[in-house]
């Protein structure tokens, strides 16, 4: 089974349009492209990506399909498009001739209005998804979860994942709220979970394996299995670390499972969920 980075970015750095990469982020205030990540990915015996949209703009989606074009380590984009728009069929229509577009991603934890996902024209925007198949990614933060539920709900058949383990409180090592907040969604057997953007939830300068296991047991028991997916959330993840001690993490910690489990997580789901 191939090995795949399911949640990663590529960009060329633009410091009026990627502003959320603030002075502190500073590291990565560059280029990053196919070829700075392929690489990685074979030393670290994984085979595709998928990658991730970072600015909320179609544009976007133009960029990261012509990097998948050029680059067949690349199995699958997921993009950006107004999915309150009225027009949003004829959008999808458009997309669905872009055969590694597998799905969009809205930036719900910067939204102000946190139970965005709730509103009339959003939900009509997730209903036209399932016509062509696409996918989900639920990017939130931990304040957001209780609104995922009835969200998801509203579409059993969607297939939804939670990007980043919705961002728990790693750094201050709390974890009984946001476990039973994504208990209450992983309920739902159409949403998988992403173990992936973990290291920037911790302390960046001060962190140790060990700080992630709760975090991680605790999606492995909910989700199960069959519904958790790796991403290195690079290069977002350097912040923390390299790519190597990134993957490390997750490897020691998978370690302990039999191979077929460590296949599901590492590969195998994400070519399910993604259709790749």
């Amino acid at each position: 089974m191939p090995g795949i980075d399911a949640h990663q970015h590529f960009w060329k750095f633009d410091a009026k349009r990627d502003q959320w990469i603030t002075d502190e982020m500073s590291l990565i205030r560059r280029d990053f492209l196919p070829g700075d990540l392929q690489s990685l990915l074979a030393s670290n015996g994984l085979e595709g990506c998928v990658t991730i949209q970072s600015d909320q703009s179609e544009a976007e989606n133009i960029f990261q399909l012509a990097n998948a074009e050029r680059h067949d380590f690349i199995r699958g984009v997921v993009g950006w498009t107004d999915l309150q728009a009225e027009d949003i069929s004829e959008k999808l229509d458009y997309f669905s001739r872009f055969k590694k577009l597998k799905g969009f991603r809205h930036i719900l934890q910067g939204e102000i209005k946190r139970d965005l996902m709730l509103q009339p024209d959003f939900l009509r925007g997730i209903a036209a998804l399932q016509k062509h198949r696409y996918t989900y990614d639920i990017l939130i933060y931990p304040d957001q979860l209780r609104f995922i539920a009835p969200f998801v709900s509203r579409f059993p058949q969607q297939k939804f994942v939670i990007d980043h383990m919705a961002k728990p409180h790693i750094r201050s090592q709390t974890i009984d709220e946001w476990k039973h907040d994504i208990g209450t969604v992983a309920a739902y057997e159409n949403v998988s979970c992403k173990i992936s953007g973990f290291v920037t939830e911790a302390d960046v300068k001060h962190w140790s394996g060990e700080d992630f296991t709760p975090y991680f047991d605790a999606v492995v028991e909910l989700f199960g299995f069959d519904r958790i997916i790796f991403g290195s959330d690079w290069p977002v993840c350097l912040l923390g670390g390299s790519y190597d001690e990134i993957t490390r993490v997750v490897t020691n910690y998978f370690a302990a499972f039999s191979q077929d489990e460590r296949d599901k997580f590492f590969g195998k789901n994400a070519v399910d969920f993604y259709n790749l």
